[in-house]
């Protein structure tokens, strides 16, 4: 399983979901886990849409394909090891 995981201190807005969306399109993950102090509203309905998009598109070309997005919210680890945003 390729799972993805991104941090941010701080403020995780729509732009950055957008560039999780735009990294994640090219890898392919089945999880991506986002470790931020606060979210935006906006940014999490963008990145349930983008795992509903990919689910939809995967039933309509007939394969078994989702992402699960994992959001924890509040407290950024410096010792995890993830992308920087």
């Amino acid at each position: 399983m390729v799972e993805m995981l991104f941090k941010k201190k701080g403020l995780f807005t729509v732009s950055d979901a957008l560039k999780v969306v735009e990294m994640a399109s090219k890898k392919d993950p089945r999880e991506i886990i986002i470790m931020c102090e606060a979210i935006d509203e906006d940014a999490k309905r963008r990145l349930w849409d983008y795992a509903k998009g990919v689910e939809l598109m995967a039933d309509l070309t007939g394969e078994k394909r989702n992402v699960k997005i994992e959001i924890l919210e509040g407290y950024v680890s410096d010792k995890v090891k993830g992308i920087e945003l």
